[in-house]
């Protein structure tokens, strides 16, 4: 490549400088022209001007473009656009900036998610796994499903995702940048249809710039509340950061096992979600008794932690075998509780919580 190739300076910011698939996923989203104005940034528009030898009309506009596009972030405020990054936060906020938008179209779309899962699937998720074994503890942890849990005694604040919610000063939805893209290349979510209910949620920060660009819509706490239950029907799981704050996250995917960018690398290399996930408290608890044998928790459960078996009652007859009840392995559960929600004829599941509150990381005291 020419040392005058703009997209290089970007491949090596985003850690793969190599890879002949993000450049040209990185063709599809910019020109060289346009490459070469943010291989400037960090910088102002007025220094990236000079830097490029263009106006600065011009370069405002090519980057208010970019921004809209989720290639660029401003720095400050999102309507006074004058300071512009590249993917501050590495490739997991290009990936999302550049996917998580209502401005995408999974049909129109179609080559530039074909390139995207091409990327992510051969290079990023391979990379993204191996560093998670080498990461000393899970960064995120799961909040059980509201409902789940509601009744236990002593749920603490942060683990409420209602509480959770409430905290926040703004909240929006986007649409989750894995499943549109899943969803674009005919590997649809068994869990949910994205294109007909977001359920990325972003909050203050996040929310203001998914609000500001278009990439997704503010929700009322009201709002948000509904669109959670919904979540926690269909058994998507609440992700938050591991530790105990309130405040302070810019966003809570609702995952599934299919797409997630965090759980679909580990069952590639056959590594346990433990390495990016912390368990909640809590685990399900099944009353046999009550149990009819539907197995629809062993649908809903994410982590292989419910099996049938057979079980022998006093009512069984002489010779059969028993009727078929759910037990669940303890070590296995991640205490999600959307399991409990599909139980809701017979009541045979509940929660219990199992693991003393200090299991949750106190936040560090700045």
């Amino acid at each position: 490549m020419s040392a005058n190739d703009p997209y290089s300076p970007l491949m090596a910011h985003l850690g793969f400088p190599e890879s002949d698939r993000l450049r040209t996923l990185l063709k599809n989203m910019m020109n060289e022209d346009e490459a070469e104005m943010v291989a400037t940034l960090p910088s102002s528009v007025e220094d990236t001007a000079k830097k490029v030898g263009k106006s600065k009309d011009e370069v405002q506009k090519v980057l208010d473009k970019l921004y809209f596009d989720g290639v660029v972030i401003p720095k400050g405020d999102f309507i006074n656009r004058d300071f512009f990054n590249f993917a501050r936060h590495g490739m997991g906020q290009f990936h999302d900036g550049t996917q998580a938008s209502s401005m995408r179209d999974m049909v129109k779309d179609k080559e530039f998610y074909e390139l995207w899962h091409d990327f992510v699937i051969n290079e990023w998720y391979p990379a993204k796994g191996k560093a998670a074994i080498e990461a000393k503890s899970p960064r995120q942890r799961i909040v059980p499903a509201y409902l789940s849990v509601k009744d236990v005694p002593d749920l603490l604040p942060h683990e409420n995702f209602r509480e959770l919610l409430k905290a926040q000063d703004m909240i929006a939805v986007v649409p989750c940048s894995c499943r549109y893209r899943t969803t674009s290349v005919e590997e649809q979510c068994d869990y949910t249809t994205e294109i007909d209910r977001w359920n990325c949620i972003q909050f203050n920060r996040g929310a203001d710039y998914a609000v500001k660009r278009g990439s997704g819509k503010q929700l009322s706490i009201e709002e948000a509340i509904e669109l959670c239950d919904q979540v926690e029907q269909d058994g998507l799981l609440h992700m938050w950061p591991n530790a105990d704050l309130m405040a302070g996250a810019g966003v809570s995917c609702q995952c599934c096992r299919d797409c997630c960018m965090d759980y679909v690398p580990m069952d590639a290399l056959e590594e346990s979600i433990g390495n990016v996930w912390e368990k909640s408290r809590f685990v399900a608890v099944v009353d046999q008794d009550k149990c009819t044998g539907c197995q629809d928790c062993v649908d809903r459960c994410q982590f292989d932690a419910i099996d049938m078996i057979r079980v022998k009652t006093a009512a069984t007859k002489k010779g059969k075998k028993g009727k078929l009840k759910s037990t669940i392995t303890d070590d296995n559960c991640w205490g999600c509780g959307v399991c409990v929600l599909a139980c809701d004829e017979a009541n045979a599941l509940t929660m219990k919580a199992v693991r003393p509150p200090e299991f949750i990381p106190a936040m560090p005291k700045r």
